[in-house]
């Protein structure tokens, strides 16, 4: 059975200031199959008027608060209110505004971390449980094919036993003190009651974390870390190395830094087994390349046939032909596609297809918040290793 209509989509967050809620808005269309009928997109009304006249919205769909949005909507009938909600707000708001969303009979798609400490994200987990309703996690570089292809190809035992991961994340964008000039996107992470504790460990760090743990299948049991806040005056990290211990013996090294001048987004990683390595670089997204003991080094590029035998994940994550670069925004809308079919899947009563299901989810998102709590242990420690907890 399929739904013979597009998804309805509402969003909180993603005013007029805001980066992400365009990337998500953006991603969220590219397939044709959801359609943004409301939204609650800033604190300030006006702000959140201005948003939605943009976006053609109809004025009655345009709401100042998420409270209003999830009240309203719901008494909408079915086909016309919204089936889902993107929470694109600072990390404070995350976890309010999901649990409303969740109790309002909305499923919920979430911008990480996906809240500010692990008791939120503990209950907001027991509550998708309870409420039936699909949740995903907006880690986007999981939408990648080249990142699926390295998974399946870990997972299916092409580089042997897995013996140690390397992590990084360098961006320079916050090596001086942005958040004094009225940066918004600056201000709001740099403040512990709006970020949480963490400042790069939250925005960048549980990328890395998931990134090592989605691909590889492996927990992090243990971290040992150093944190530091290196601009004057900074109430939160800036920069973090991390020693890591995976549950089957792999030993890892993570490092991120807002600080690293020059650096833009190069998240990547590299993961070495018995038998053969891979590396992968977000900022070159459409390549892996794959190397062995005693050989030439293998790159495989997105989009060629040989890719999706290897990997289906990969093959239904890529839409152009081999030869037109895919990236962020596609990744983005990789993610939503999964999403949204899953929802498709819930509101007509079938099973989703086993490769639509390859989204994060909340016990992604709760990963996360024990990482950020395990790593802010260590830097506090006397002791070497800090269990991270399960």
């Amino acid at each position: 059975m399929q739904l013979e209509r597009t998804l309805k989509m509402a969003m909180v967050g993603g005013g007029p200031d805001a980066f992400i809620g365009e990337v998500h808005r953006k991603a969220a269309r590219m397939d044709g199959g959801i359609e943004i009928v409301a939204g609650s997109f800033s604190s300030n009304a006006k702000k959140s008027e201005e948003t939605g006249r943009k976006l053609l919205l109809d004025p009655a769909r345009i709401y100042s608060s998420y409270e209003d949005l999830a009240e309203r909507e719901r008494r909408l009938p079915d086909g016309k209110r919204a089936d889902f909600a993107a929470v694109v707000t600072p990390n404070d708001a995350h976890f309010p505004i999901a649990k409303k969303l969740l109790e309002s009979g909305l499923h919920v798609m979430c911008e990480k971390p996906m809240t500010v400490n692990v008791g939120e994200a503990r209950e907001l987990q027991k509550l998708v449980q309870s409420s039936g309703k699909v949740f995903a996690l907006m880690h986007n570089y999981t939408g990648y094919p080249m990142v699926k292809l390295a998974r399946d190809m870990v997972r299916g035992g092409d580089l042997g036993e897995i013996r140690k991961i390397v992590v990084q994340y360098p961006q320079g964008w916050l090596a001086g003190p942005l958040e004094n000039t009225g940066n918004v996107q600056a201000l709001w992470r740099t403040d512990p009651a709006r970020s949480g504790a963490a400042g790069s460990l939250g925005d960048i760090g549980t990328h890395c974390e998931n990134l090592s743990e989605y691909i590889t299948g492996l927990r992090i049991t243990h971290v040992c870390a150093d944190i530091t806040s290196f601009v004057k005056g900074r109430r939160v990290d800036d920069d973090a190395n991390c020693l890591l211990r995976f549950e089957n013996g792999a030993k890892g090294v993570l490092h991120i830094s807002q600080i690293a001048i020059g650096e833009e987004n190069d998240i990547a990683i590299w993961i070495y087994g018995t038998k053969k390595s891979l590396e992968w670089h977000q900022e070159h997204p459409n390549y892996l390349h794959v190397k062995e003991p005693d050989g030439p080094v293998h790159v495989y590029r997105r989009g060629n046939p040989y890719v999706g035998r290897k990997s289906p994940a990969a093959a239904r994550a890529t839409r152009l032909p081999s030869g037109h670069p895919e990236g962020f925004i596609e990744a983005f809308a990789n993610v939503y596609r999964n999403f949204a079919d899953t929802v498709r899947a819930t509101l007509t009563g079938t099973l989703p297809d086993k490769l639509a299901l390859d989204f994060p989810g909340v016990d992604d998102g709760l990963r996360g918040m024990l990482f950020i709590d395990a790593v802010i242990a260590s830097a506090q420690s006397s002791e070497k290793w800090t269990p991270m907890p399960s």
